[in-house]
Order: structure tokens, then C-alpha cells, then sequence
């Protein structure tokens, strides 16, 4: 079977792009003119003579009009029937149809097409706290958990307008929300002739905002009892809308009572973590491939297998590797990968699509690869996927691969404690906002190298080594400014085997070695620094303004400035507290005031839009807007100056 790649401009050079037999530009980068152009879709199948169309897991693979032009056009769509897609596709009618099967839904508003006031009113009547959740779509976007009932007009608002640029479609539903739930759901896979089984569980209660970071399976929370309950409710919703092909039935559970399990949503496609469940299921003793057997299902084959074939072994676990910063709350990153090295071994699977120099925009989703891995059990699956978090490196773009890896090792998590509010509960505490002295004491170090100059004599002018040799008299220290984003520059002094770094007490230090592991580019040079006694090996590589710096899946963007330079640039402004910066690489997608404007403490400004996420940007006081320098459409940089707001002068204090 041939495979035919469609490309955006963004990503001419992407990996599924070489991997492919054949590859077709649909269109410039922004999805709605490439990724999410049926009619560029199509022409490509037909230039290509495809017979069939594989979906993926994006917005396209949920939509029904897709599937409907797919058949139109004679192309077999790899998934269900557009019937099924558009009943399971709107939140509100799969509740009720699923609810007539028997299968127990959570508690919400009833009927589509609410006003703005009526899902204020269900709100009310259901009761504080609610989530809000857009009807045509599912991944996060658009969801609003809401526990301040003055804020729901604000929220709903939000909600519409995330609903709006990632389905296409505003209408949105109230749930009541249930505290501390865990996420759980089952994989279902059905046949053209009436079969349907279920595949088991996939624990998915570790996320942010709403979005799935960490998933495993089985759930540790099931009993046998409990899973095949479940499972059954899962084929029945299946079965309610004549479902055909891979899907995921998705319940919130309550982590008190899990017999009380309750439907949430169907995803009428495969799961960006159908791999956990790849590697935990036997079908009769063998491998599962569930990409395998959507193709076999819309070829039309019958399922050679029942439910009593299936079985589970051992343990497997997901992380999936995100262009964020966890420092910032996960707001979206972005960059070019400048040095990648990614796990694998003995039951460990990475699923990617980076490349070194690939570039990391904010048009499209943060998810980079995923790294699964599968054990004998849940213990030692921790203990593997946490080896190869630690093993993974993506220099140039900041990403969650070290949060993730202490995510995995906090006792709840390491004991199946978990619920969905388990990773902003702990964030703090997995999050290091403060630089390690060994980051600088690296950066220095190498630093100092670069400037040593090379002689094919081995002769060194001792005037121009920066040794701080000076003739009769103690050495000098030589300085280096450094600047890690988000954190205040610092001052980094060395003299020989001596470190000082921010005005502190000077530390012995000592550069061991320097090399290129075997298999890595001239990018993927590792440094191993002794740092009061203690070495510390770290993967760097240049990078415009400096270098980057990894080590265990953390990054750092050590940058070079000129003190003096910035000052003369008038670059100090830009931290002030009356200065509003881009926190994130993205768009400007709303502009609410303009110069001259008197704003209020908290008064949402702008909103900057990255990775299908909102980010309000709000007035840090009363005053007025002095300067505004974006509009709406505006692409911005990450701490790129937005507005300035001068406080009223007795508010100056």
C-alpha cells in the first residue's frame, strides 16, 4: 500500500513529508488554507490517483462534511460513516443519543443553539462550579472551567470565540463539574458487519488545561468488574450510532466511586495515544496495530477477532512532548530545533515529527512527539519512561519533557492517586523558576573557550587568552553577562578554576570535557563542568545571542548581551511594570482599547492567540494606555512590547 504526504509551506521538509512515497503542497502554512482545505485535500487525492483518505487525529478527522465530500468524491474515508462523525460530533445530541442506549451521562444543560444568557441560566441551575465545553469539538480548545458565577459572561464569550476559530462553530454546552474526576476511556473498534468489541481502558487524568500530557494503561483505579462494565457501555454508545472503524468512548469518573462513571464524549477517530493501548493489548496472544485495522475495516473486512480474545500485558505509559514552557503556565514555545535526540530501546517507542532545524511555529498544535513505553508492570514503565524523558533532547525550542519526567516520580502519581487537577495542584512544586549555578557556570565555561585563541603553534599571545593574566599582579576576573528568558540577567565572573556567579561566594570550578556522542551531529556536543566538587553534564549547542543548554529534558536559552549596549538601546524599559509584553510567540487576535484610554486594574486589554490558545493579556494597573503598538492580525514575538499603560500619578507609589 503506496502513502501519498500532503505539506503545508511550514513544513516542506517535515518527516512524514521524506517518509512518504509521495508528498503533495497543499497550500501556505495557516491550517485553514492547507491542512483544513477540503477542496485542496481532495484535488491532491485526485492529481494522485488515491483510492482512500486517512484523517489523522486533527479537526478534519472529526468532520462530517469531510467525510461526506470524501465519499462524494469516491474516496473511501479511513473512519466512520458522516452520519456517525456529525451525531457524535455534537456534544449535546451524542449525550442524549447514548443516554436513550442506557449509557449514564453527566448532568447538563439540554438542547443546541443556547444564547449566551441561557447558558448562564443552566449554569446557575446546575450549580457553581461548571465547565463550559464547546458542541462541535474536542482536545481542550475552547473549555472553560468556571467557579466564579460573575465571570461567566466573560468566560462564555472566551469560550465562543476558542469554539469558533478551531471548529468553525460556536455553540457551546454547560456540564456540572465534578471535583476531582478522573479521565478514563475506552477503545472500541467496529466493523462494516455489526461487530464491536472494546480494547480496554486508557487512564488519561494527567493534564493542563484540559489537555492530556501523560497516558497509561491499564487504569490502576478499575477492577475487572468496573472495566468490563465500562467497557460495555462503550460498545453500546459504539453501537448507538452505527459506529465502523477506531474510536474512543470518553467518561469522567469519580475517583471516590468509580462504578459512577458517566459518558462524556465519543472521539470518532484514533487517539493521539492509540500507542499505550497498541502496546498493552494481545489479540489472542499477538500484537495489535490499530492503524492496520482501520485500513482492514474500510477495506471492508470483518473483525477476526471477539471480545474474549483480548487480553492485557503488562503496563504501558505515554508522555507527550509539547512546544511549552511550565514556568510560564504552558504557554506555547517556539523556535528551531537546533539539536534533537530522541529515545528508543528495548520497549520504547518514539513517535515524531521533528527533525533538526525543523521550525516550531505557533500556527499549529504544541505537541511534538510523543515517547511511549511499555513494562512488565506500572513501577518499572514509570521508572523506563522517566529513564527516556531524561535521555530526550529538543535544544532550541522549550518544551515539558523534564516537568513531565518529575511529574512522573511525585507520589501521587507514582501511588495512582490521580484525578484531572492533579498537575496544577503540583506545578509549583515540579517547576524550578531559578536557574541552576551550574547552567551559568557551563555557559561560562564554554564561553571562555570560544574566546581562547588557537595557535598551530600551541604559542598563545597571554594578552589575548582570557585568562585575566596580568603582569606582576593578580589575575582578573573575566566577565560574562548572561540572560535566560524569564529570569533577571546575571553576572558570571571566572578567573582559572573560579567561579562567581551573581555576587555571590566564589565556587571552584573546572571544565572536564568536551565531546560529540557517537551518532549525533556536530550540534549534539555534551560538556561536563565540576562545579564545587560535583560534576554536571550538559548537551549545548550555538544559537543566535548564546547557547542552549540541556540536561534530563530541561532546556535553557542562555543568551550574551552588553549591558552597557541594552542601556543605550533603551532596552530597560521593556521590563518595567507599566510595559505589556507578549508572553508568547502568536497573533494578536483582539485589541479592547486605545491610546488615551482610561483602564481599570485587571481590564482585559488584548488577547494573543498561539496553538489554537487564548491568552488575555489585562491592565497590571489603573492608568492610562500611553503606547500601543499592535493590532489585530499582528504576529508577535515572545516578550515583545504590546501596549504601555502609565499609572494615574497617585497611583504612581
Amino acid at each position: 500500500m503506496r502513502s501519498v504526504a500532503v505539506f503545508s509551506d511550514a513544513d516542506a521538509d517535515a518527516p512524514h513529508v521524506r517518509a512518504a512515497d509521495t508528498a503533495v503542497r497543499i497550500g501556505p502554512a495557516p491550517a485553514a488554507e492547507s491542512y483544513l482545505s477540503i477542496e485542496r485535500l481532495l484535488d491532491a487525492a485526485r492529481r494522485t490517483g488515491a483510492q482512500a483518505v486517512h484523517p489523522g487525529y486533527g479537526f478534519l478527522a472529526e468532520n462530517a462534511a469531510f467525510a461526506q465530500a470524501c465519499a462524494e468524491a469516491g474516496l473511501v474515508f479511513i473512519g466512520p460513516s458522516a452520519e456517525s462523525i456529525s451525531l457524535m460530533g455534537d456534544k449535546i445530541r451524542a449525550k442524549e443519543t447514548v443516554k436513550a442506549a442506557g449509557v449514564p451521562v453527566v448532568p447538563g444543560s439540554s438542547g443546541s443553539g443556547l444564547t449566551d444568557g441561557e447558558l448562564a441560566a443552566a449554569a446557575r441551575e446546575i450549580g457553581m462550579p461548571v465547565l463550559l465545553k464547546p458542541s462541535a469539538g474536542g482536545g481542550g480548545k475552547g473549555m472553560r472551567l468556571v467557579r466564579d458565577e460573575s465571570l461567566l459572561t466573560d468566560e462564555i464569550a472566551a469560550a465562543r470565540r476558542e469554539a469558533r476559530a478551531s471548529f468553525g462553530d460556536d455553540t457551546l454546552l454547560v456540564e456540572r463539574w465534578i471535583d476531582r474526576p478522573r479521565h478514563i476511556e475506552i477503545q472500541v473498534l467496529a466493523d462494516g458487519h455489526g461487530n464491536v468489541v472494546h480494547l480496554g481502558e486508557r487512564e488519561c487524568s494527567l493534564q493542563r488545561r484540559h489537555q492530556k500530557i501523560v497516558e497509561e494503561a491499564p487504569s490502576v483505579l478499575l477492577d475487572e468488574a468496573t472495566r468490563a462494565s465500562m467497557g460495555e457501555a462503550a460498545v453500546q454508545a459504539a453501537r448507538s450510532c452505527g459506529y465502523r472503524g477506531a474510536g474512543t468512548v470518553e467518561f469522567i469518573v469519580p475517583g471516590g466511586d468509580p462504578s459512577s462513571y458517566y459518558f462524556m464524549e465519543m472521539n470518532t477517530r484514533l487517539q493521539v495515544e492509540h500507542p499505550v493501548t497498541e502496546l498493552a493489548v494481545l489479540i489472542a496472544g499477538d500484537g495489535l496495530d490499530l492503524v492496520e485495522w482501520q485500513l482492514k475495516v474500510a477495506a471492508g473486512e470483518q473483525l477476526a477477532f471477539a471480545q474474549d480474545d483480548i487480553s492485557l500485558t503488562g503496563h504501558a505509559i505515554e508522555a507527550r512532548i509539547c512546544a511549552e514552557d511550565p514556568s510560564r503556565g504552558f504557554l506555547p514555545s517556539g523556535g528551531t530545533i537546533l539539536s534533537l535526540r530522541e529515545p528508543r530501546g528495548d520497549g520504547v517507542r518514539t513517535d515524531s515529527g521533528l527533525a533538526e532545524n525543523t521550525e516550531v511555529g505557533s500556527l499549529y498544535d504544541p505537541m511534538l512527539s510523543k515517547v511511549i513505553v511499555h513494562g512488565p508492570d506500572r513501577p518499572t514503565a514509570l521508572r523506563k519512561l522517566r529513564a527516556a524523558l531524561a535521555d530526550t533532547v529538543t535544544l532550541g525550542v522549550q518544551t515539558n519533557a523534564g516537568f513531565v519526567r518529575r511529574l512522573l516520580a511525585h507520589p501521587d502519581v507514582v501511588s495512582g492517586d490521580l484525578d484531572t487537577g492533579l498537575v496544577e495542584r503540583a506545578v509549583d512544586g515540579l517547576v524550578d523558576r531559578e536557574v541552576p549555578a551550574e547552567v551559568y557556570a557551563a555557559a561560562a565555561l564554554l564561553r571562555q573557550a570560544a574566546l581562547e585563541p588557537g595557535s598551530a603553534s600551541g604559542w598563545a599571545d597571554p594578552f589575548s587568552t582570557p585568562s585575566g593574566w596580568r603582569l606582576g599582579g593578580e589575575a582578573a576576573w573575566t566577565v560574562h553577562h548572561f540572560r535566560v528568558p524569564g529570569n533577571d540577567p546575571v553576572e558570571v565572573r571566572v578567573r582559572g578554576n573560579e567561579l562567581l556567579v551573581g555576587g555571590t561566594q566564589v565556587k571552584p570550578v573546572r571544565r572536564l570535557r568536551t565531546e560529540t556522542p557517537a551518532g549525533h551531529t556536530e550540534n549534539g556536543n555534551t560538556v561536563t563542568v565540576e562545579l564545587e566538587g560535583v560534576t554536571h553534564t550538559f548537551h549545548h549547542t550555538p544559537a543566535p545571542e548564546g547557547m542552549w543548554l540541556g540536561r534530563d529534558g530541561d532546556a535553557w536559552h542562555v543568551q550574551v548581551y552588553d549591558p552597557v549596549e541594552e542601556a543605550l538601546r533603551g532596552a530597560g524599559r521593556h521590563g518595567g511594570a507599566d510595559t505589556l509584553a507578549a508572553p508568547m510567540p502568536g497573533t494578536v487576535t483582539v485589541v479592547k482599547v486605545a491610546v488615551g484610554d482610561e483602564v481599570v486594574a485587571g481590564q482585559s486589554l488584548l488577547v494573543v492567540e498561539a496553538m489554537k490558545m487564548e491568552h488575555v493579556i489585562s491592565a497590571p494597573h489603573a492608568g492610562t494606555v500611553a503606547e500601543l503598538d499592535v493590532t489585530p492580525g499582528t504576529t508577535v514575538a515572545m516578550d515583545q512590547v504590546l501596549a504601555v499603560v502609565t499609572p494615574h500619578e497617585e497611583d504612581e507609589g
